[in-house]
């Protein structure tokens, strides 16, 4: 028997190697809509775009993984606000972004069906900064690829590693994370971070003296990075400010122990799987890092600890809630 049509049109432009990509390529394979597909979703052109696919499609419902929303005026549509980083971040917000949120997203959370987002953190932000009753916003959370998984082959090199995950933007903390690694691992643990190297990272790791003890992995595909994440003594995550925190999550779904940042939606994400420390202190890292890389038993509590943990979330669970949603719209 053949699925019925799609009721639903679904912002694919979304999809990369970034968290709101995660997000969007997983519940596209789990959800039953149609492709929107082109220029970026927050280009000129693809706000465009958007206006002139959804007039061509007045039937259908509008579903963004982003928080693109329309611009004009529409009975039923939902998007996803993963977090606030453009308005609670000065480093990472500009006027031009600051303008976007308050006349076209702010407006967007109160028209539309509904608005999705992944914790209960950044719940609690939209809802406060966008003024709207608390059913309107729908923590669906996120969930573990499934290849990444404790079972299978583990990277290996000349000496045991940490691994970071992720970019370097400013809220992700790194000149800190390099500072409190040359404090007292650079001799005897490599840190792994993902990505290639930049120019910024890079004169940090000569000040600190680390270019031999500090390596870049490239940009990795899921089975890859389930390879780093298996092979490491630990993930690190020293954000100041996350929506969700995807990194620690799929380390604990590898069996991977995990030092993270208690900053935002942090904590809810590891629970009591992880060790935590302020982000802002650089002592603390380093303790919590010393804490981790010591202490065999420790790893070993914190790895079964994070794979119970990592049962909790799922894309399944996930793409039920936000379809469950989405079958509201007539």
């Amino acid at each position: 028997m053949s699925s019925p049509a799609p009721s639903v049109l679904f912002d694919s432009r979304w999809i990369g190697q970034h968290g709101i990509g995660r997000f969007a390529s997983e519940l596209r394979v789990r959800l039953n809509t149609e492709d929107l597909v082109g220029r970026d979703p927050l280009s000129p052109g693809g706000l465009l775009d958007l206006e002139r696919a959804l007039w061509r499609r007045p039937r259908l419902a509008f579903f963004s993984p982003g928080f693109n929303a329309p611009l004009t005026r529409r009975r039923h549509f939902f998007f996803t606000i993963h977090d606030l980083i453009h308005l609670r971040v000065p480093a990472e917000s500009t006027r031009t972004k600051r303008l976007y949120y308050q006349r076209v997203v702010r407006p967007a959370v109160r028209m539309a069906s509904r608005v999705f987002t992944v914790s209960e953190f950044s719940r609690r932000e939209i809802i406060t900064w966008a003024g709207v009753p608390e059913h309107q916003v729908v923590n669906v959370h996120n969930g573990v690829s499934r290849a990444l998984s404790p079972h299978g082959a583990k990277h290996r090199q000349d000496r045991p590693y940490v691994l970071y995950v992720g970019n370097r933007k400013p809220h992700k903390n790194i000149p800190r994370l390099l500072e409190a690694f040359a404090h007292r691992y650079a001799r005897d643990v490599t840190l792994v971070l993902t990505g290639d190297a930049d120019a910024e990272t890079e004169a940090h790791l000569a000040r600190l003296r680390l270019r031999g003890d500090v390596q870049f992995a490239g940009s990795l595909c899921d089975q890859a990075l389930a390879r780093y994440y298996r092979g490491a003594l630990a993930l690190v995550m020293p954000s100041l400010y996350e929506g969700f925190g995807l990194p620690p999550l799929e380390a604990m779904a590898c069996g991977t122990p995990v030092v993270t940042s208690h900053a935002t939606s942090l904590p809810e994400v590891v629970g009591d799987a992880a060790l935590t420390f302020d982000p802002r202190n650089t002592d603390d890292l380093t303790h919590a890092l010393d804490r981790v890389l010591g202490d065999a038993a420790l790893r070993a509590a914190l790895r079964e600890r994070g794979l119970r943990r990592a049962q909790h979330f799922s894309w399944d669970r996930t793409a039920n809630i936000v379809q469950l949603h989405l079958m509201q719209a007539p």
